[in-house]
Formats: C-alpha cells, sequence, structure tokens
C-alpha cells in the first residue's frame, strides 16, 4: 500500500507522470494532482485500518490456504 502510495504522489509518481503522457494536451499536470487526492485519502486510510488490525492483511491468504 505504501508503495502505491509513493507512485501516486510527489515527488515522485511515476503514474501521474504516465497519466501526464497518455493524457490530452488540455489536460494540465495539476488537474492530474487534483484528481489523485481522493485515491490517495482511501489508500491511507485502508493502511492505517491494516496498521490497526493486521488480521485483516491475512484473512483471506488463510481462508484460502487454510492455514
Amino acid at each position: 500500500i505504501t508503495t502505491q502510495i509513493a507512485y501516486m504522489t510527489p515527488p515522485f509518481g511515476y503514474t501521474l507522470f504516465l497519466l501526464r503522457a497518455m493524457a490530452p494536451p488540455e489536460i494540465a499536470l495539476r488537474d492530474i494532482y487534483a484528481s489523485i487526492i481522493p485515491f490517495v485519502l482511501v489508500m491511507v486510510a485502508a493502511l492505517a485500518l491494516v496498521m490497526t488490525f493486521p488480521g485483516i492483511a491475512t484473512w483471506l491468504p488463510g481462508v484460502v490456504y487454510g492455514t
């Protein structure tokens, strides 16, 4: 989760530059920065949830693999 957040936020923001390269010329980099804010907030909330309750991260593999 932290790696994905890093890919979507400055100063690295590789995903942002990829989106800028694929976007039409009328879409500014500032517009792309503004559009990722909700996604980053959801990922930060998910990260906080997993940090608070680490069993969430291991529940599904435990169900699938029976451990």
